[in-house]
């Protein structure tokens, strides 16, 4: 796992021209990452964003194959920004809880990449995962966000 999140943290580092763009608009690409959100929330003045990609196509996009033996199917990325001036929120810390349709559950600190933080996990089982997140900024104070996410 770490082996993975390494190369997809080195192979973000090499498209950072990609992360000079607007942050304001939240549909945007993260890196390579692209796709649309699985969901954004608003907490406490600061709005995240979350996608979900297969590990297949993160690491398609980046030209890249998927090494052997990797057991984790699906990168988690989420970014913040400031919901009243739109400005990026890119230092803190994240903590990801997946729960799985079997109520497996996996809880990971997601890592600073290139305006955002990522972490990869298993969801190999068809089903509804719960996302469950709490990150701390710059100010200080913990948020926490959820949804619900259908691997089919």
């Amino acid at each position: 796992m770490r082996r993975i999140v390494l190369v997809l943290a080195a192979a973000l580092a090499l498209s950072a021209p990609a992360w000079a763009m607007d942050h304001s608009g939240m549909n945007m690409e993260h890196g390579s990452m692209k796709g649309h959100a699985a969901h954004e929330e608003v907490v406490d003045g600061v709005k995240a964003t979350f996608k979900v990609t297969t590990m297949k196509e993160a690491m398609k996009e980046m030209g890249m194959e998927m090494p052997e033996g990797v057991k984790e199917t699906h990168h988690i990325s989420v970014s913040f920004v400031d919901a009243k001036t739109g400005k990026p929120i890119t230092d803190g810390k994240v903590k990801v809880k997946v729960l799985g349709p079997d109520k497996s559950e996996q809880t990971k600190d997601l890592m600073a990449m290139h305006g955002h933080f990522g972490g990869d996990f298993d969801m190999a089982k068809k089903g509804k995962y719960g996302v469950m997140s709490k990150f701390q900024i710059k100010d200080g104070k913990t948020r926490s966000a959820k949804f619900w996410y259908t691997v089919k």
